[in-house]
């Protein structure tokens, strides 16, 4: 006999774990949450994966908050494939953080490539800062150099 064929009785027992699975998520909790909570956490999470060596990953959180599509459900956005391929494997673990610091079990987050790379970039180091705005100012070196300021910090 075949072990690949499916059994009414498998299909049965399949559709219970899921009826449970929905049951679980009704019982646990739905607080609710402001924008500037789930920011600190963002970033909170963001460190923990830098620290556990996940440079990219931690880059793609910090560049851009995250942007709300529906209640409860958050794009994450990124520059490109590469970061969406990085980063997927990894999603669950963040929901499952998210959700527990929360204590919103409904929290969702899902990734997406960014269609303005340039527009929402956020500076990642006071040098990158400073080179931006010495484009829109040019006497911004002009200060640097009279008052000698270090902006690598």
């Amino acid at each position: 006999m075949n072990s690949s064929m499916l059994s009414i009785k498998s299909m049965i027992k399949k559709e219970e774990e899921q009826q449970l699975e929905g049951s679980r998520v009704d019982n646990q909790p739905h607080e609710h949450y402001t924008f500037d909570q789930l920011k600190m956490l963002w970033r909170r999470f963001a460190f923990e994966m830098k620290e556990r060596g996940m440079e990219t990953f931690y880059n793609a959180m910090i560049k851009r908050e995250p942007s709300e599509k529906e209640r409860d459900h958050y794009v994450m956005l990124v520059d490109n494939q590469i970061q969406i391929d990085y980063i997927t494997p990894h999603l669950q673990e963040l929901n499952a953080y998210f959700r527990k610091e929360l204590r919103n079990y409904t929290f969702t987050t899902s990734i997406s490539i960014t269609d303005k790379p340039d527009e929402e970039v956020k500076y990642l180091t006071g040098k990158d800062k400073f080179q931006a705005l010495a484009r829109k100012n040019p006497n911004m070196h002009t200060l640097k150099n009279l008052f000698n300021l270090d902006i690598e910090f």
